[in-house]
């Protein structure tokens, strides 16, 4: 067991786990079909950790037993199922050109096991979860729209140029799925022609005149990848809205943005009969995500259309601190509006730092935060790169989870899929979040009930020091051991 189980103490009753974790109707349920049910006696333990070989690895099952006051001195984890949060949506990556163009310059055994990684829940991490972009994106070999200049009733509208790579790549992971794969659609820019500054790159901003058109370019798309059995999920405004990018960017003010979703993009998401689609505004970093999400959702007539805020992780000015109290904050002022984690990666590639631990961290530090935040959905940036950290027609190259060789046709795992899987492969849709309590600064956790009663915890220590610890429920526990740099899921 390598030690990191010190002792195992406990059983913990049938009943008393379905109370404390279900509605009635769910308690009733669950006792008519029991095998519904994962027999709680017992708890799996999940592992990765640095210097160790230990990479999502279950080290083994283990029983609860009593559990009394823990000491003063006693490092513990505290779960508490009776006290929820949000309901989980979903965890996933963006589906992009560049990832796309990836898959298909690999061995078709290569391919399956790069969907196996991804989306099965039993061998990989089961992503149920995507994103994908509208028209091109820095994660393009190349810029391009899907109409002809100057056409604003968008009758040439077409999305052939994603039917060579991403349009496929994207039904083999849904296939992959089981079918279980929400996604959500975001643009970069719309086509220069509409813009103040007449390119799809540098920023710029959506002329007046435009507005109607580009709202139902939305509209055309999602028609187009729903009739290729494509379902779309829902869709953000605009990626990053206050960044003036090398790459495909538009920029928005606050009222801006507002007002084009209260006059132009929610009233033509509905009279196209898409007022199901969640509309996500902001889409950008967590500094100013509160400032976004009150202009935009103290007006009646634009939160009417909005489902989520959207947040990204890229703040270099703020120190390196993510700022998980701006979104803690939107969460509490506006609790009928979901949180949604929608893009984060590390950048600047360097093959050198493929290893490195700090990747990992990052991700585990994120989702963990993120989650007890409130957040409902979290999607990390592009799944799949290449070995250059691309396709990337700017030279903004990234790293991913899995980078790919297309040379050699073999693939890299960096520790940030293990650290992700630690969450998305056990957290399911519809799994709420419980309450959570830890004693230890460096022993962070966070924890959920399954819609089937399981329980999850995750405890993450960014750490050089090893604590040996309590989880506990209720008057029960086990007694763990979190080694430095490590991540630990427990199922019970």
């Amino acid at each position: 067991m390598k030690n990191i189980l010190k002792m195992v103490v406990g059983v913990f009753a049938v009943s008393g786990l379905l109370i404390a974790g279900c509605t009635n109707e769910e308690v009733k349920k669950s006792v008519e079909q029991p095998s519904l049910v994962i027999n709680p006696e017992k708890v799996s333990v999940y592992v990765t950790a640095k210097d160790t070989d230990l990479r999502l690895d279950k080290i083994g099952e283990f029983g609860l037993q009593a559990a009394g006051q823990p000491l003063e001195t006693q490092p513990f984890v505290l779960i508490d199922p009776e006290k929820q949060f949000q309901t989980m949506v979903g965890i996933g990556a963006a589906l992009t050109d560049a990832s796309a163009e990836t898959f298909f310059k690999m061995p078709k055994n290569v391919q399956q096991q790069i969907l196996t990684a991804f989306f099965d829940s039993e061998k990989g991490i089961g992503y149920n979860f995507s994103r994908t972009n509208i028209a091109s994106c820095d994660f393009s070999t190349a810029s391009y729209n899907y109409v002809e200049e100057n056409d604003s009733l968008l009758t040439t509208f077409s999305v052939q140029h994603d039917e060579q790579y991403r349009i496929p790549f994207i039904k083999e992971a849904i296939e992959a799925a089981d079918g279980e794969l929400k996604m959500f659609v975001s643009p970069w820019s719309p086509p220069a022609w509409m813009k103040s500054n007449n390119n799809v790159l540098r920023g710029g901003k959506l002329l007046e005149q435009f507005k109607p058109a580009w709202a139902k370019y939305y509209v055309k798309f999602i028609e187009e990848y729903e009739k290729r059995d494509i379902p779309v999920w829902g869709l953000s405004v605009q990626n990053e809205p206050m960044a003036v990018q090398l790459w495909e960017s538009c920029v928005y003010t606050a009222d801006e943005e507002r007002d084009f979703i209260k006059k132009y993009l929610g009233p033509t998401l509905h009279s196209n009969g898409m007022s199901d689609k969640k509309l996500i505004a902001w889409d950008h970093n967590r500094d100013q995500v509160y400032q976004r999400a009150t202009t935009i959702l103290s007006d009646p007539e634009a939160a009417k259309y909005v489902w989520g805020i959207g947040f990204h992780w890229y703040e270099p000015w703020t120190g390196g601190d993510m700022q998980f109290e701006n979104t803690k904050l939107v969460n509490d002022a506006f609790p009928d509006t979901k949180l949604i984690f929608t893009e984060g990666c590390v950048e600047a590639f360097d093959i050198n730092r493929i290893d490195d631990w700090a990747l990992g961290e990052r991700y585990g530090y994120s989702m963990l935060n993120d989650f007890n935040s409130g957040t409902v959905a979290w999607t990390d940036w592009n799944i799949l790169l290449d070995e250059t950290g691309g396709p990337n027609h700017v030279g903004n190259f990234c790293f991913a989870p899995i980078h790919a060789n297309t040379q050699t046709g073999k693939l890299m795992y960096t520790n940030s899929y293990y650290y992700i899987g630690h969450f998305s492969k056990f957290v399911k849709a519809g799994a709420k979040r419980i309450a959570t309590s830890s004693s230890r600064t460096d022993l962070q956790a966070t924890a959920f009930i399954n819609p089937d009663g399981s329980i999850v915890t995750v405890v993450l220590n960014r750490s050089e020091e090893k604590f040996d610890y309590s989880l506990m429920i209720g008057e029960k526990g086990i007694e763990l051991e979190s080694l430095p740099h490590s991540i630990m899921t427990v199922t019970m």
